[in-house]
């Protein structure tokens, strides 16, 4: 709590500093940059009901703009043998989740480097059959789920500049890191075997570069979530996990009028739990396969469509998702 208080007094600070700055309204940059292309690489890969480590987020760390705005809206469709808690004896699960996501993000100064702030709340419906210690047993449940919040920041790349300074740089090397926070939904019945929240905190942090060559940008980010305890687990138990490692990568092409796609792979491996003492022998070590679309409408909205689906799978997260978003971008000026 502590951690998340401060970060997010650090952040508001930098926004009210920022807010004050006078950008102009962005053209096609020099080089052949198109800001509109730019900008949405800033959209969110947004599955909410899947943990942070099975995302697939393209072009997370791309140069843009101070002071620019984003409201996203999303909805995501899962189904499959879901991210439930892997310590429940769950077999031939047979689950789908509907997922609402409302997301806002805004580009900073942070330092003199360029910065992120995301705010993400998802809110969602599942249901679903499953074996439960070999018992069948069923599951409809509606609420919210893990709210997140995350800072991020380039290293290494060009500085925090205003909408009328970034036409005259040119994407290349970006190197940046971030630090999302996951805090505990308002949906969780100890009672009951599959639950949208998780009844702990998270927190991730997470290193990545971006490279552009021409129309093609590669992207590879790894990270690492570690988790609090939930001291209320089903039955009243105390469960513990170990770090979930994560590495991404993504090659995404840039087409003319600032559409792009994107194919994108994560691997994740860790996250063995600990049951009232007892380990358990189920460390996750999965990847998953996606595709990302994005198109713009007009200056300010923008249509994201993303796929994708468990390519190997060891421990309970062999699921598909088909999502959709609508990003909407503005700033002082624009």
């Amino acid at each position: 709590m502590v951690l998340l208080s401060t970060i997010v007094a650090l952040i508001c600070d930098k926004i009210t500093r920022n807010s004050t700055m006078k950008n102009t309204a962005p053209g096609r940059a020099a080089h052949g940059i198109d800001l509109t292309k730019t900008a949405l690489g800033l959209g969110l890969a947004l599955v909410a009901c899947t943990a942070g480590a099975q995302e697939i987020e393209p072009r997370a760390y791309s140069n843009a703009p101070v002071g620019l705005n984003f409201l996203i809206a999303a909805y995501a469709h899962s189904q499959g043998g879901l991210a439930t808690d892997p310590s429940l004896p769950l077999e031939d699960a047979h689950l789908k989740i509907d997922s609402g996501v409302l997301a806002y993000v805004r580009t900073l100064d942070l330092w003199g480097k360029l910065g992120k702030f995301d705010v993400i709340l998802p809110y969602s419906q599942l249901s679903g059959t499953a074996l439960f210690a070999g018992t069948p047993a069923e599951r409809h449940v509606v609420g919210m789920g893990d709210p997140r919040l995350r800072v991020a920041i380039n290293l290494y790349g060009m500085p925090a500049v205003s909408m009328a300074e970034f036409a005259a740089h040119r994407e290349d090397l970006v190197i940046g890191t971030s630090v999302q926070v996951s805090a505990p939904g308002t949906q969780y019945d100890p009672n009951r075997v599959v639950n949208l929240g998780t009844n702990r905190w998270s927190i991730k942090p997470d290193i990545g570069f971006s490279r552009a060559f021409g129309a093609y940008m590669l992207d590879l980010t790894a990270g690492v979530t570690f988790f609090t305890d939930n001291d209320d687990f089903y039955g009243g138990k105390h469960l513990e996990q170990a770090p979930l490692y994560s590495m991404q990568a993504n090659l995404s092409y840039s087409f003319s009028g600032g559409a792009w796609a994107a194919l994108g792979a994560t691997f994740y491996t860790g996250g063995q739990t600990t049951l009232d003492g007892v380990r358990k022998d189920d460390a996750m070590r999965n990847s998953r396969a996606g595709l990302i679309v994005a198109l713009p409408v007009d200056r300010h909205n923008s249509i994201k469509f993303n796929v994708s689906r468990g390519a190997t799978t060891r421990i309970g997260t062999a699921f598909s998702t088909l999502g959709v978003a609508w990003q909407y971008r503005w700033a002082e000026g624009f």
